[in-house]
């Protein structure tokens, strides 16, 4: 069991790229990893309501159902 450190840089205008770290993290819970996510720069508004509510990556599922997801989980997102 590693722990991971996913940081992203990406905000809203680049809504895939944006639910990398996401997407990412709760494949490592898959796999029994520990992941954590630290989000730098545009990608703190991410965090914001209505902006997590409208970011839709492609080939992933909504950024706010991936982050429902992490939080129950209990993954550490550092802001």
């Amino acid at each position: 069991m590693a722990k991971i450190l996913y940081v992203g840089t990406a905000g809203s205008d680049d809504p895939t790229r944006a639910g990398l770290p996401f997407n990412f993290a709760i494949g490592a819970l898959e796999a029994g990893h520990l992941p954590e996510i630290f989000l730098a720069g545009e990608a703190a508004y991410l965090m914001k309501d209505p902006v997590m509510s409208a970011v839709q990556p492609v080939a992933m599922p909504a950024l706010k159902e991936m982050i429902d997801t992490l939080v129950a989980r209990s993954v550490p997102l550092y802001v």
